[in-house]
């Protein structure tokens, strides 16, 4: 089936409207710090909705409301971890990297422990945005194809394409404005959707918490002590990890505090991000409770075509084409387009940046100047952007694109969060102690990631959630322990702290 013309003028609409402005900000005089942090100018209330923006891809747009239709409410306890993630990264991460004043967050490993550091992390951290890149445009594809027949290597490229296309020319500015729009969307969108959808209850929202209820939709899940399942505590653990690993440590989010005017309005802006998350997670995973207890009133509505789709992903995404008014239709699909554009500009103009300040300026120049820096910084994002694509459409086929993405983030990710905390944390000045540390670490995540699939290796039984966590650990317990026993200083010993 196709969009209807009207909802299709919408879409198309909007999508013309946020290229369009995001391109506008090419035409402003700028250089390559502009072009990267936009020159520490950036309004505090952008700022934030951009990070909460980048947070909400289209996985999370698609898969909270899935995950609440398909089983109950335990993925939000993800969400609970933000704030004390949060609380350490505006205590500590702000303002080392206000002080350092570095377009790149792994400037401070390479004066903690070398150049190997700053070498690896953001090698590591490349890999991530490609992978993660290529996941969020396959699994918005996926949907989009099942319900309106579009070619799933056809939307991989548009919206591909589209992202670059404003990233490139516009910047962090572009980002961060676009971001703060799609955010909006995002909100407006999901709200509107959760309404129209108690409104067409015949006993209003008392019906959905009845139903919510008895089918224990609600459920935040076991609060066992069993680490092989996704239990209570598996995933506050899990979510406090990554969430302070991307607060902490993630390119994409230095940037936006080196974009606010002071150390204040950073953190603000922080808060702001973070906290914005957890109630618009709730709001989607409402929806999804929400729409169990609609197709359970209406199952007339339950069509042989719904009934195929295998994977509950796609149920909001039939929902919104099959159930709410002409032009709020279009307007949905392109929040769940802005999802994925948001996330995705951010990994791109964060990428072109690690290319430059990491390696570029590092093997090749020093210090070249503007227009070089500029035009790196271009050919930069093409490329991560092009490449990224590519990703995407080597992702077509594989059996879960989901699970494929969180083994590779764990895999390429692992790692950097541990030999952050032990820098900013201990006094660790030893050659040896962090990269024993990130040896063991990075085997120990591979093991648990890849658990069952290594014939020589034991099973060790736990959730792969836990890779991230037990290797991040490894990592900062090890080095740690190396470092009180060498004596062995690195050859500077100047440090940020």
């Amino acid at each position: 089936m196709g969009l209807p013309v009207f909802d299709t003028l919408v879409f198309l609409f909007y999508m013309l409207g946020i290229i369009g402005f995001g391109i506008s900000f090419y035409f402003k005089k700028r250089g390559s710090t502009e072009y990267i942090t936009g020159g520490g100018r950036l309004p505090t209330w952008a700022l934030g909705m951009s990070i909460f923006a980048t947070y909400v891809s289209s996985i999370s747009f698609l898969a909270l409301p899935g995950s609440a239709y398909q089983s109950n409410w335990n993925g939000f306890v993800f969400s609970l971890s933000i704030p004390l993630a949060a609380w350490i990264a505006v205590t500590f991460f702000v303002p080392l990297y206000r002080k350092i004043q570095s377009p790149s967050a792994y400037a401070y490993l390479e004066n903690r422990f070398g150049l190997w550091a700053r070498v690896y992390a953001s090698v590591c951290y490349l890999l991530t945005q490609l992978a993660r890149m290529g996941a969020i445009m396959y699994l918005l594809a996926l949907p989009m194809h099942a319900l309106f027949g579009w070619s799933i290597p056809s939307i991989i490229i548009f919206t591909g394409l589209a992202v670059t296309l404003y990233a490139v020319m516009g910047g962090i500015e572009a980002v961060v404005w676009t971001d703060a729009v799609q955010g909006l969307l995002l909100i407006v969108g999901a709200v509107g959707c959760l309404l129209w959808i108690v409104s067409q209850m015949p006993q209003g929202v008392g019906q959905l918490i009845e139903i919510g209820k008895a089918e224990q939709k609600f459920s935040l899940g076991s609060m066992g002590l069993d680490f092989g399942n996704n239990t209570f505590w598996v995933i506050l653990i899990y979510g406090f990890f990554i969430n302070l690993q991307n607060f902490g440590v993630d390119q994409s989010y230095i940037q936006r505090y080196l974009g606010a005017t002071t150390d204040r309005e950073a953190k603000k802006s922080t808060w702001l991000g973070s906290i914005l998350y957890v109630p618009v997670s709730m709001l989607f995973f409402m929806i999804g409770t929400a729409l169990y207890g609609y197709f359970k009133v209406y199952d007339n509505l339950l069509s042989e075509e719904l009934l195929l789709i295998e994977n509950a992903d796609q149920v909001f995404p039939f929902f919104i084409v099959n159930s709410l008014p002409s032009g709020i239709t279009g307007l949905m699909i392109a929040a769940i387009f802005a999802a994925g554009m948001s996330t995705m500009s951010t990994s791109i103009n964060s990428s072109a940046t690690v290319i430059l300040e990491d390696h570029v300026k590092k093997y090749f120049k020093l210090n070249i100047d503007e227009k070089a820096s500029m035009r790196v910084l271009y050919l930069s994002s093409i490329s991560v952007g092009l490449v990224s694509i590519l990703v995407a459409l080597a992702f077509n086929g594989v059996s879960s694109a989901l699970e494929a993405w969180w083994a590779l983030a764990s895999i390429f990710s692992g790692g950097i969060l541990g030999l952050f905390l032990l820098g900013v944390m201990t006094q660790v000045q030893s050659k040896i102690a962090p990269i024993a540390g990130v040896v063991v670490g990075l085997a120990l995540i591979g093991w648990i990631s890849l658990d069952g699939l290594i014939l020589f290796l034991p099973t060790l039984g736990l959730h792969k959630n836990l890779a991230i966590v037990l290797g991040t650990m490894a990592i900062f317990i090890l080095g740690f322990s190396i470092g009180l026993l060498s004596k062995k200083p690195l050859d500077s010993q100047e440090t940020y702290q």
